[in-house]
Order: C-alpha cells, then structure tokens, then sequence
C-alpha cells in the first residue's frame, strides 16, 4: 500500500513572518514606554546638605537668598517668616497624581535679619483638611433661563430716539436716564 501525503501550501494570511513579530514587539515595547510614569517637581525642593548650610544664629537674610533663592510665600502676619514649598509628585497616565515627597522649609529671623530658627516639615508630618462643601446664598431669585428671557420683555424703551437704549429705569423723573424729560441724560 502506497500512502501518498499530500501537501498544501499556508494561505498567505497565515503565514507569520519575521517582520511581523519584530513590528508586534516594538509596537508592544512602545506602548508600554507610553505608560510610564510621569515625575513633576512643583516649588523649592532644597536638599538637605543645602539646608544644613543654614545656621541659626549666624546666616543672614541675605545668605538664605543665595543658598534658596527667593521664598515660595511669606508668612502673611509675620513679615520675619519665610516658607519654602516643593512637592514631587508621580502620575501614571491619566490617573490621580501621587506625592511622593513633599518639603516645607520654615526660615524664621530674629533682630538684624539674622537666622533665629529653622523647620523642616515632611510628607509624613502633613495633615489631611476635609474643604468645607457648603455654598454661600447669594440675593436675588432662583428664576430659569425661561423666565429670564420672558422677563425682559417690554423693558426696553422703544421711543428712546437718542440712540442710548435703555440706560436706566422709565421713572419719568425728567433729565433721568432713559427718562422722560430732557435729553440731558442727567448727571449720576
């Protein structure tokens, strides 16, 4: 018995070429370097040899401006407080930045702008504040964008013939804006 084996050739969408998996892997390798995570430094980050070059008692005003540059704020009842603010945060895609490392630096001078006191307050001192989410009531009326259209109908004086529209109040007080009377527009 002759077995004969018959053989087809792959139909040309089958066949998988070298081009083809070396296009998959770097389109792979792209789009996994497009998810990686983004760093933003926001504020003063001074490091920490930096600050340890502040001496309470010796540096002056003067010398912190050098080392840190100009302050992120000044404290706004005391004018011999300084605050240098930076966070590093990390964002991955679209999703919710995460701080990584957060630095407040409290520069507090005494007499002659003379460094009296330094604080370095970190990510793990900070405190959560829950924002109050009341609204404050404003005066008037609730109306609808209906009513607000409507309402201005028949307001608007049409036998104004000085061109102003209607610049106040039909009151009939003569020289008044938008009055009857004189054209004198009147003084406010």
């Amino acid at each position: 018995m002759n077995m004969m084996v018959r053989t087809t050739p792959l139909p040309a969408t089958a066949k998988v070429g070298k081009r083809t998996i070396l296009s998959l892997a770097v389109a792979g390798v792209l789009m996994a370097g497009a998810c990686s995570p983004r760093i933003d430094v926001h504020g003063n980050l001074p490091e920490e040899d930096t600050i340890s070059e502040i001496r309470p008692g010796q540096s002056s005003r003067t010398q912190v401006v050098n080392l840190l540059g100009s302050p992120s704020t000044i404290s706004t009842f005391q004018d011999d407080v300084w605050y240098y603010i930076g966070q590093r945060n990390e964002q991955l895609a679209f999703f919710k930045p995460e701080a990584l490392e957060r630095k407040v630096l409290k520069v507090q001078f005494g007499t002659n702008d003379i460094v009296s006191d330094t604080q370095l307050y970190t990510l793990a001192e900070g405190q959560e504040i829950d924002l109050v989410e009341r609204e404050t009531p404003t005066e008037g009326q609730d109306i609808t964008i209906l009513q607000q259209l409507l309402g201005n109908i028949g307001r608007f004086n049409v036998d104004d013939q000085s061109g102003r529209g209607n610049t106040g109040p039909t009151t009939g007080t003569p020289g008044a804006p938008g009055g009857s009377g004189s054209d004198s527009g009147g003084v406010f």
